[in-house]
């Protein structure tokens, strides 16, 4: 496995165990640079708009989910 699938793999779980969208979760991990102690504390503050910008650029999904709350695109 390559280092990027690794990295892709690591956030693609570390999603599924907080119950938040791959985008959201690709997107805190590249705003911490890929630092996990970081992630996770951008994680828990829930709505860094910064980290939503990021997310909604990877989808055109209209809701996203973090933390098991739904964040609307219209609501950025």
């Amino acid at each position: 496995m390559s280092n990027d699938q690794a990295k892709a793999h690591h956030v693609g779980e570390w999603a599924t165990l907080r119950h938040t969208s791959p985008e959201i979760a690709e997107a805190i991990f590249e705003v911490a640079n890929y630092d996990e102690k970081l992630a996770e504390e951008i994680w828990r503050q829930q709505g860094n708009d910064e980290v939503l910008f990021r997310a909604f650029d990877k989808t055109d999904a209209d809701v996203l989910t973090w933390d098991d709350t739904p964040v609307e695109r219209k609501n950025i």
